[in-house]
């Protein structure tokens, strides 16, 4: 009679010892950080390098172009999945500049930015999509004179990395662009005659600082 006796591989042997091992392996894999899981974090915009300007034509036969000076933003973004979670950004509508007093007075009374009434522009972020090459839209409704309309503005995330000098924290540079018709939000002074374009051309240029966790 033969008797045979089949071994186990050596896959299938677990010593005490490699047991051991494993209970004390799989709850500290448990407790690491997945690699590559998103985090949106809090940006703050650097007033210091916040460039809010616009254009309008002017009779046919040259656009203004014009400054506000003091705005300020934060948003909450993920740079891995390049998700936006929410952002803001206030203009301060006295901050306006075209580099011509009178014109510069006339543009914030009631004819066009009624800045007493409404000292500042309003915009909060709803979604940024489509980013391709760095490259999106981002979608968010701005208030101004009062009324809230949906705008949507092309976005360049241009740069991401530590600042080389200065704060020396990680910063995020973005572009972005946009067309308004100011009529469509109550601002038509002059558009029926011509002598003031009703599209408004905006860009915004911004450098963001990323906050500590």
């Amino acid at each position: 009679m033969r008797i045979s006796i089949r071994t186990p591989s050596p896959a299938t042997i677990v010593t005490p010892f490699k047991r051991a091992l494993l209970w004390l392996l799989v709850p500290t894999m448990l407790a690491l950080p997945t690699l590559g899981a998103a985090e949106p974090r809090t940006y703050h915009i650097d007033p210091a390098h916040f460039s809010v300007s616009f254009s309008v034509d002017h009779v046919d036969y040259a656009d203004v172009i014009g400054l506000f000076l003091e705005a300020e933003g934060e948003f909450v973004y993920d740079e891995q999945r390049q998700t936006l979670a929410s952002g803001s950004a206030t203009i301060q509508a006295d901050s306006l500049f075209t580099n011509h007093q009178r014109r510069d007075e006339h543009v914030k009374d009631d004819d066009f930015l009624d800045v007493d009434r409404y000292p500042t522009i309003e915009f909060v972020a709803d979604e940024l999509t489509g980013v391709e090459d760095n490259r999106g839209t981002l979608t968010g409704n701005l208030t101004l004179l009062g009324e809230t309309r949906p705008v949507t503005l092309d976005v360049r995330l241009n740069k991401a990395d530590r600042y080389p000098f200065g704060h020396e924290k990680h910063t995020l540079g973005i572009s972005a662009t946009t067309e308004l018709n100011r009529s469509e939000w109550g601002m038509d002074y002059a558009v029926d005659n011509g002598l003031v374009g009703d599209t408004v051309a905006v860009r915004l240029e911004f450098e963001a600082i990323r906050q500590p966790e």
